[in-house]
């Protein structure tokens, strides 16, 4: 496998940043807001997010396979909203509910001491109403949201029952792949579903949209140099990911460090087969010119 041929060889994959005239490797697979790739989904998801928070509609939903930027999108808005919007940050979703309020207090700097759920609400719901008088607006974001217990995504229900007269006092955002909104469809959580206000969905790179994508990543590291992958391994990227941008990152940083290891200057689609072959991606055995896309939804 390449993998232990690259341990042979003795080199780090960092390494092939060099070989190729790279001052920062491109295809991370963290999600690093200046990777945002902006077409015409994303940006309206991201439009769809921020009107959800700014103007106070209380649940928003967003879903998408894993790997289509979701975390990416989050942290973008966490970069990008005005000093007058707050966010709470939650990525570990296997918490009790009082652990949950902490946390996002802790995330809010709202210092408290307190143990008990009753005073930590207390403290919530009075940096809620102190924003409010502000007019500013407090967000919680919750990541992989798909993995919440039934019973947490009740608690959070009765969390944004927090309000006034004119204004939902907190905004919730549930992050997360498609079990989500299947989890949502479950007859015990239809009040839930009743609440969310807008949702909306991050479909997957169409194949058009897969070289403009690894360019644009390209471009973030101020890379200037030669083409690095041919037209027909770009096709093969585009088979092999299915357009899902994390496995785009992975396949095209596994074809680079092929490439470095076999002394190439650009990436063929012999290697991105390698590379599949390494990972034990599938490709599919029909091209389609132009991929379906799933249009995003409103409600």
């Amino acid at each position: 496998s390449c993998k232990s041929r690259v341990r042979a060889i003795g080199f780090s994959p960092g390494m092939y940043g060099k070989h190729f005239g790279l001052v920062e490797l491109p295809f991370s697979v963290t999600p690093d807001p200046r990777f945002s790739y902006v077409n015409s989904d994303y940006r309206e998801a991201f439009a769809t997010l921020r009107y959800g928070i700014e103007t106070r509609k209380g649940f928003i939903v967003i879903t998408g396979e894993a790997g289509t930027g979701k975390t990416t999108l989050l942290r973008r808005l966490m970069h990008t909203v005005e000093a007058t919007v707050h966010t709470a940050f939650i990525f570990n979703t296997h918490l009790s509910f009082t652990e949950l309020l902490r946390l996002v207090l802790n995330e809010l700097g709202v210092v408290n001491s307190a143990q008990d759920r009753l005073t930590l609400m207390a403290h919530l719901n009075d940096y809620l109403i102190e924003q409010l008088h502000k007019d500013h607006i407090v967000s919680l974001l919750v990541d992989e949201a798909q993995d919440l217990s039934d019973a947490m995504l009740e608690e959070l229900r009765l969390l944004s029952n927090l309000e006034t007269d004119r204004a939902k006092l907190i905004q919730i955002v549930l992050m997360g792949q498609p079990e989500l909104e299947r989890k949502l469809d479950q007859p015990e959580l239809r009040q839930l579903k009743q609440r969310v206000a807008v949702r909306c969905r991050l479909a997957p790179l169409g194949s058009d949209e897969v070289a403009p994508y690894i360019n644009s990543r390209l471009q973030t590291v101020g890379y200037e140099g030669k083409e690095l992958f041919d037209l027909e391994s770009v096709q093969k990227i585009a088979l092999y990911s299915k357009g899902i941008p994390r496995l785009i990152n992975v396949i095209c940083d596994n074809a680079l460090l092929i490439a470095y290891a076999n002394s190439q200057s650009k990436v063929s689609a012999k290697i991105v087969d390698e590379v599949g072959r390494d990972l034990q991606l599938t490709e599919p055995s029909q091209v389609k010119a132009t991929e379906e896309r799933k249009p995003i939804s409103h409600q």
